[in-house]
């Protein structure tokens, strides 16, 4: 190296480094990204492919590995300029691609609104990191809200619905809330709180996830009846990197590795282990036992709680947050649900109505209560408190009450005419000789390589116990007692 390229090594900013560049926030966004995007891939795809009875395994896992990847060229191609491009309706952006090097390059802009309110407080709270850190960023939590509303149609939608149902529920409905709330649209100018996705990721997931089960129809009698795990301890490690990843989800909303960052990580992670034993507690108490699938659904339920306030409030009312969390969506799916006649007749499998839209509006209604005025400052363009700090508190909970109202409303309109069209041209629900067998008719693919649902091993038909070298390469096939079905292996 010369001294004149030694000179302006010691000198210079790379062009790949521009003044406005801060390579610590850049580095924890990028790190936020992967975090939240593990927590689909492979998270939920472990933790659906375990949750469900074994005859599902693989169709489970494969509507979210399809999900993340469809969600992410729709992304690109048209979907975050509508989330978080320039405005054509109050709660829509204009689309437009995210693919070329000149808008990927510059310094990112929250929101991208050009009708936006400007202070001089919000103009320094713009992000140091390029644009392509942020659609990247937010392609990850656009993603994992399809994933989690997959969970409301596991065992029965057809897969051939599935992939043309995402990219339409994206485009109709994720883009809306995520402009209203968070790109520059009327709720968020009118200062309605959603600091990480309680309402433009839970609430919609369980709402839409709620009306598609509706309209997809149910699952078997026999699966309703009967549907255990197939791995139990193969979806605790799924819930784990679900629970991990969730300090991406919520440390990297601040859009920097600043201090509101550090409290919103330490407050969820505080509510979600306070939700995971209040639950565990309730279900001692009620049944006697301690449901291993009831500490991942308490989990979950105090994770979405506090994501709409993560970084919003102080650590004794994320405690407060997970206690509700752990209790209120647990008589919800308990108690209420078995008391509905109609959420009985709607086959929502994980219940994702329960653990995110019940959680999720319960956070958003908790934060517009318990917001710290210190920590709302932090991030906040304007002034925001929550009810019981006094001030326009009250107001600031009636916002967070007709936001969540509008959310409602528009994803179940949205599915339900996404749904409606697509039945149109394919069947919503898979025909009864594939839900009887499952994976193998719908992929010619099984979790487990020797044996289905129900079926007694024997030895002389699987694996290197066969006599011949015919038996073992042929395919056999076995009577399936409880149903008598004939399944091909």
């Amino acid at each position: 190296m010369d001294t004149n390229q030694i000179a302006y090594t010691a000198n210079e900013r790379a062009p790949a480094v521009p003044q406005w560049l801060n390579k610590g926030d850049n580095a924890w966004q990028m790190t936020a990204s992967t975090l939240v995007g593990i927590q689909s891939m492979p998270g939920l795809v472990i933790l659906y492919a375990s949750i469900v009875k074994k005859k599902w395994a693989v169709n489970s896992a494969f509507m979210a590995l399809y999900a993340f990847a469809a969600v992410l060229i729709c992304w690109v191609l048209v979907c975050y300029r509508m989330a978080f491009g320039d405005e054509l309706l109050p709660f829509w952006g204009k689309g437009a691609p995210a693919l070329g090097q000149k808008y990927l390059v510059i310094r990112a802009r929250v929101p991208e609104s050009r009708h936006r309110v400007t202070t001089d407080r919000y103009e320094t709270t713009e992000p140091f990191f390029p644009m392509a850190s942020l659609v990247y960023f937010q392609f990850t939590f656009a993603a994992i809200t399809l994933i989690l509303l997959a969970g409301s149609v596991l065992g029965r939608m057809n897969i051939k619905a599935w992939m043309a149902f995402v990219p339409l529920w994206l485009i109709f409905s994720y883009t809306v809330g995520a402009f209203s709330l968070w790109g520059g649209g009327f709720l968020y100018h009118w200062g309605v709180i959603d600091y990480s996705g309680g309402y433009v990721i839970h609430l919609s997931s369980g709402i839409a996830g709620l009306t598609a089960a509706y309209w997809v129809g149910p699952r078997l009698k026999s699966d309703r009846e009967r549907f255990p795990p197939n791995n139990v301890l193969l979806m605790l490690a799924g819930a784990g990197l679900l629970w991990m990843g969730w300090s991406g989800f919520n440390g990297g909303a601040p859009y920097a590795a600043n201090i509101d960052s550090s409290i919103a990580v330490l407050n969820t992670n505080v509510c979600a282990a306070t939700s995971l034993l209040v639950w565990t507690s309730l279900d001692v108490v009620f049944f006697g036992k301690p449901s291993v699938i009831g500490a991942v659904q308490g989990m979950m339920t105090g994770l979405v709680c506090i994501t709409p306030g993560a970084g919003l409030v102080q650590p004794w009312a994320a405690i407060v947050m997970g206690m509700l969390s752990g209790s209120i969506p647990w008589v919800s799916m308990m108690i209420l649900h078995k008391k509905c006649s109609w959420l009985q007749q709607v086959d929502d499998t994980l219940g994702v109505f329960h653990t995110h839209a019940v959680a999720g509006l319960l956070g958003g209604l908790l934060t517009g209560l318990l917001a710290e005025p210190d920590l709302c400052r932090l991030i906040l363009p304007r002034e925001t408190r929550g009810a019981v700090y006094g001030g326009n508190g009250g107001v600031q909970f009636v916002k967070q009450i007709v936001a969540a109202l509008f959310v409602i409303a528009w994803n179940v309109a949205s599915t339900t005419i996404i749904l409606l069209v697509i039945r149109l041209f394919i069947p919503l629900r898979m025909p009864d000789n594939q839900l009887e067998i499952g994976d193998d008719a719908v992929h010619g693919e099984e979790a487990y390589a020797l044996w289905g649902d129900g079926e007694k091993y024997d030895p002389t038909k699987h694996g290197w116990h066969t006599s011949s070298y015919s038996e073992v390469t042929a395919p056999s096939r076995f009577v399936d007692g409880a149903r008598g079905v004939t399944i091909s292996l």
